[in-house]
């Protein structure tokens, strides 16, 4: 059921088109269906008409306000063929036509909906409706954008300060349970350490449509990271992801190959290569939800007693709210990182996670963004040198700005603070990054 805060909603529809004389001489059924409408009772409404359908359809107010309560309710199909049924009768029928646009966008037919709701807004129609038309007819616009072919490449640069570029403690000094809670000093190495850095990468994105329905798709993106100081800890990262997706009405699922690699200090640390797949359903132009599934090994070259292989299934939600401008998404996952080699349980976790985040545009040249997330990882078995089952709960916020100085560019200056508290000393850390990062789209 689309909400309030979207376009074409009930709302919309009763405040902006119903005023009209038209209705006032409509019989008991249907007077007490919009007296339902009114009150956001859709559901109510559309359970009321929906047993007369069989009898009243035809009546083009009875069908126009089935059509409302069809819509508000999530029966976009149901919708559809009231609404015609009223416009077959009388084709200057701005409310219908309306509600028909938005129904036929609902069902994933973008092309019907733009020239239906086109030839709403040539209608003698309130400006706050024109305006709301407007706004679904841009939702209409970047569906289709998404649905086209292209490649799209982009570069970027970045310069910031890292406090804990090495995600080391903050004391050097540990007790070892292992070694009857002797004090070992850790190596400068180990230990938090903090620099400026400058990083720079680029990536491309591509899709090639091969019917409406099936399309391919990849991605390839890659950076490096070099600090002020200390040379030993810049990193290095490639990722690279091909596959296919396929879209029925409001479904797309899309099944991915993922293989990338992590170096430090030049050298390979950490390979991974797996599958992804995922499942977004979108309500309308501005609600969705996405769940997914990813499978892949981690490879640690010279420590492959570190190999594992890691499952995460998760979901989320987002919805865009037309009258403020804003963004807001959350979701949730669960999965296992479990180790490929005998006898070390301690070195595997399972793993459960919650994301949060918003974005507000405040002009067609700023946005404003931020987001939360929290992580809980509990470990198989006990740390050999510390004696207990490693847990670990970490936390991250990011807070930033997006601004777009030009077409195709855009610069986001932004902090990250993480904090990790974990009952072995050694992996519990707190970290705060700033950077500024500098984009050009292509």
């Amino acid at each position: 059921m689309l909400s309030k805060n979207i376009v074409l909603s009930g709302g919309f529809l009763i405040a902006a088109l119903l005023a009209n004389p038209a209705f006032a001489e409509v019989d008991a059924l249907v007077s007490n269906a919009r007296t339902l409408l009114d009150q956001s009772q859709a559901q109510k409404a559309f359970d009321l008409l929906e047993p007369q359908e069989a009898t009243r359809a035809g009546d083009p107010d009875f069908d126009t306000v089935l059509g409302i309560a069809a819509n508000e309710t999530g029966q976009y199909t149901r919708a559809v063929f009231a609404l015609e049924r009223v416009l077959a009768v009388q084709p200057s029928n701005s409310r219908a036509r309306a509600e028909l646009g938005r129904a036929l966008f609902s069902v994933g037919d973008t092309k019907a909906s733009r020239q239906v709701l086109m030839e709403t807004k040539q209608d003698n129609i309130p400006a706050e409706a024109a305006a709301t038309i407007d706004q679904f007819l841009q939702a209409i616009d970047r569906t289709e954008e998404a649905a086209r072919s292209s490649v799209k490449p982009f570069l970027e640069a970045s310069i910031g300060y890292d406090t804990n570029i090495n995600s080391g403690p903050g004391n050097p000094n540990v007790a070892v349970p292992a070694f009857g809670g002797l004090i070992f000093t850790l190596n400068p190495a180990g230990v938090e350490t903090k620099d400026a850095f400058v990083t720079l990468g680029g990536g491309l994105s591509a899709r090639y449509v091969v019917d409406p329905r099936w399309s391919l798709i990849g991605n390839v993106y890659g950076n490096a990271r070099v600090n002020a100081k200390y040379n030993d800890f810049n990193t290095g990262q490639v990722d690279v992801n091909f596959g296919a997706s396929y879209r029925y009405e409001k479904h797309e699922f899309s099944g991915v190959v993922q293989a990338g690699t992590y170096t430090v200090a030049g050298s390979r640390a950490r390979d991974q290569q797996g599958l992804v797949g995922e499942w977004t359903y979108r309500l309308d132009g501005f609600r969705q939800w996405s769940t997914y599934i990813q499978w892949g090994d981690l490879m640690y070259p010279g420590q492959s007693l570190r190999d594992s292989t890691r499952t995460v299934v998760g979901t989320s939600y987002a919805h865009a709210f037309r009258d403020s401008n804003l963004i807001v998404f959350a979701g949730g996952y669960v999965g296992t990182e479990k180790e490929r080699a005998a006898g070390v349980p301690h070195l595997g976790h399972d793993l459960v996670g919650l994301r949060f985040g918003t974005q507000k545009t405040l002009s067609d040249a700023w946005a404003l963004f931020a987001s939360a997330s929290y992580e809980d990882r509990k470990y198989g078995g006990a740390d050999p040198l510390f004696l207990v089952t490693r847990h670990d709960k970490q936390w991250s916020l990011n807070l930033g700005a997006n601004w777009v100085p030009a077409k195709l560019w855009r610069v986001t200056p932004q902090l990250t603070l993480t904090s990790v508290k974990s009952n072995v000393a050694i992996s519990d850390y707190n970290r705060s990054l700033f950077s500024l990062t500098v984009r050009r789209d292509f």
